[in-house]
């Protein structure tokens, strides 16, 4: 009898599996349980969180029916706000040696600590495989949210997390395939065609872009715009002044290198790649480089150090205040039930500060 019971057991693992008397199958669900129940997810997180909203007494009925039929084990957020207890959420960033995440992190820790949520910081160094450690460390200790920087890769395990009922909000990045994920980021088309259109009417012509990895959605983005604003302008693009380059590393200094070596330099430069901006312009200091004489720049940054420089550069400044609070927002709205079913594309504008890195073209400088 003992061996029957052993055999007959059901038993969760960290895969989302459920084994039953030997057969192995995916654990149910939110989605699995709203669409047997004939109802929206946020309807099934109403009904495991009481205090987030009305359900209607037929439907709640159907739903816990449902949910004891299948067997569904409602994770993390569920528990503790039943419980009363401060809800975790798992932050993700690509690369704290980059200032800029470094910096977003910091904000988003922070404004989850006003919230009363704690938080499990992981770093993946934009590397895929060290990403999928991540998410499964932070399945392993049921957070009840995440909020990620996505490397671009490991699309079925953010869909796994997501059916396994881990509300993901993706920030700065996006996936195409994902379009189900909410996600915060800036106005990443407008800046680089912003910044580009400033350089053209300064009477440039030959402007150089060095843009993170076009499998980025920051990439392809800022790069649309920069040509956007040249097809406004009736101006061609020159696929040799575009460079995209990793995030970490040194390539922005070689990117720069290649770039003024050509036999037709540019006369103006956007770093579009927040990661490689000191990397380019200490290259550019050490090649000499009169700024603005010689080459105009914007750097895609908002470090206090861009305007103590001489000259001071030209800025797209990204708010990563606001990039903070709506992510936490939007995290926290979906683990209460009170956000509306379909995904969230929030967009916040950047300012751009320009400087005196930047002048209208001169004639071109024998080199």
């Amino acid at each position: 009898m003992k061996q029957t019971a052993e055999r007959n057991r059901v038993g969760h693992n960290h895969e989302g599996l459920v084994s039953q008397g030997g057969a192995v199958r995916k654990a149910p669900t939110i989605r699995d349980v709203a669409s047997a129940a004939g109802v929206s997810v946020s309807v099934v997180s109403r009904v495991l969180n009481p205090e987030s909203g009305p359900v209607a007494p037929a439907k709640r009925q159907e739903v816990l029916r449902v949910i004891d039929e299948l067997g569904y084990r409602p994770r993390a957020a569920a528990r503790e706000l039943s419980a009363g207890h401060a809800l975790t959420i798992g932050l993700v960033v690509t690369d704290l040696s980059n200032p800029f995440f470094a910096r977003l992190a910091d904000r988003i820790v922070w404004e989850a600590r006003s919230h009363g949520v704690q938080v499990v910081l992981m770093t993946t160094q934009e590397d895929p495989h060290l990403e999928a450690d991540s998410l499964d460390t932070l399945l392993d200790r049921s957070v009840s949210g995440v909020i990620a920087t996505p490397t671009g890769g490991n699309i079925e395990k953010w869909r796994r997390l997501r059916d396994l009922g881990v509300n993901v909000v993706f920030i700065d990045r996006a996936i195409e395939e994902l379009e189900d994920v909410d996600v915060v980021s800036i106005e990443n088309f407008d800046s680089g065609q912003r910044s580009t259109e400033h350089l053209i009417s300064l009477g440039h012509t030959r402007i150089g872009l060095i843009t993170g990895p076009l499998t980025t959605s920051t990439g392809s983005a800022r790069l649309n715009g920069y040509r956007a604003a040249h097809r406004n302008a009736s101006l061609p693009v020159d696929p040799t002044l575009i460079r995209d380059v990793p995030f970490r590393g040194d390539a922005g200094g070689d990117a720069v290198g290649s770039l003024l070596a050509m036999r037709q330099p540019p006369t103006a430069l956007i770093v579009a790649n927040t990661a490689q901006v000191q990397s380019s312009v200490r290259r550019l200091v050490q090649m000499g480089t009169d700024i603005p004489d010689q080459l105009s720049l914007i750097v895609f940054d908002d470090n206090p150090w861009t305007e103590l420089t001489s000259p001071p550069l030209s800025v797209i400044r990204q708010p990563l205040d606001m990039l903070a609070v709506h992510a936490i927002e939007l995290v926290l709205g979906r683990m209460h039930g009170k956000l509306p079913d379909g995904a969230r594309r929030i967009e916040v504008k950047a300012d751009y500060l320009p400087r005196n890195s930047c002048a209208p073209v001169t004639a071109p400088v024998a080199r």
